[in-house]
């Protein structure tokens, strides 16, 4: 395993804990304004936090966006208002489930992703093999004894937040194929500035905003802005110029088992013996969809 490879993977796993946690801040942030609220202005202040890093960029002069012909262009700058849609909705999703159901689920219901990303994978191209069905199946599974009551439905929490992972499929695979093509922040600024932006329209229009709330908040917010939106996602970015999409899924997908500790130790939320096998099962079900980070090379 070469150096790229270990700080890739390091990058990776500090940016699982990181939104694990964030879990926790998420749900703490609700108690004082409304879900759009808080994306808005969490994703505001990552804003903030990553203008001096692009004027640095811009101060060095150097290439923001590596492509030579208008047309590559416009499709890149397309690629990038797309993703800050998919992740304007993501968030969306994840923070409303998030009022109905725990910090800890919500986290293994997000990793989701982690077997979605290689099965949309083979719709463009990418090998398969019995590991992803296997892994399929587990997850499944896991799905069921962590969510599925027994009138065998999922919660509209659970399924708002399962919903997300399957928005976020998505956005982790166009971010695989933009990253490499131009300047990680400049692709961050763009997708926190739509998302930013959106938010707080949907919150204008449908919550009520005060500065007092927010500032109520500013913990919640800080942690989400600065650390979970500022630092993580760019980090998300950066490593996957050198890393596939599928094993940056995996790695992220540990962020599952930060939110259950977060959620445990912060929020004092409880698993039944039920819920722990469905988590187990589901982490199996990724890890064995993710197999050395070699099931689903194109």
């Amino acid at each position: 395993m070469n150096s790229a490879k270990i700080k890739a993977d390091l990058i990776l796993l500090l940016a699982a804990a990181i939104w694990g946690f964030a879990f926790v801040a998420q749900r703490v942030g609700m108690d004082y304004v409304g879900p759009f609220t808080y994306n808005g202005v969490r994703f505001s202040l990552g804003i903030l936090v990553l203008l001096p890093f692009f004027y640095v960029r811009l101060r060095k002069r150097e290439k923001l966006i590596y492509v030579n012909d208008p047309a590559g262009l416009r499709k890149i700058l397309a690629g990038s208002l797309i993703t800050g849609l998919l992740l304007f909705t993501g968030v969306a999703l994840q923070q409303l489930g998030l009022q109905q159901t725990t910090a800890g689920k919500a986290g293994f219901l997000t990793e989701m992703y982690v077997v979605f990303v290689p099965v949309v994978g083979l719709f463009f191209g990418q090998k398969s093999n019995w590991f992803i069905w296997a892994g399929m199946i587990l997850s499944i599974t896991g799905l069921y004894f962590l969510s599925i009551t027994s009138g065998f439905s999922l919660s509209h929490g659970d399924t708002l937040v399962l919903m997300c992972s399957f928005v976020f499929t998505f956005h982790v695979l166009i971010i695989g194929w933009l990253s490499p093509q131009m300047d990680s922040i400049l692709l961050a600024l763009i997708q926190f500035s739509i998302t930013a932006l959106l938010n707080m329209l949907v919150a204008f229009a449908i919550e009520t905003v005060t500065l007092g709330k927010i500032l109520e908040a500013w913990l919640p917010i800080a942690y989400g802005g600065i650390l979970s939106v500022g630092l993580a996602y760019t980090l998300q970015i950066i490593a996957q110029k050198t890393a596939h999409p599928a094993y940056v899924s995996i790695i992220l997908g540990l962020e599952a088992v930060f939110a259950v500790i977060g959620g445990m130790l912060l929020l004092g939320e409880t698993m039944s013996h039920r819920m722990i096998a469905g988590c187990l099962l589901m982490l199996a079900g990724t890890a064995l969809v993710q197999r050395n980070g070699e099931i689903v090379k194109s």
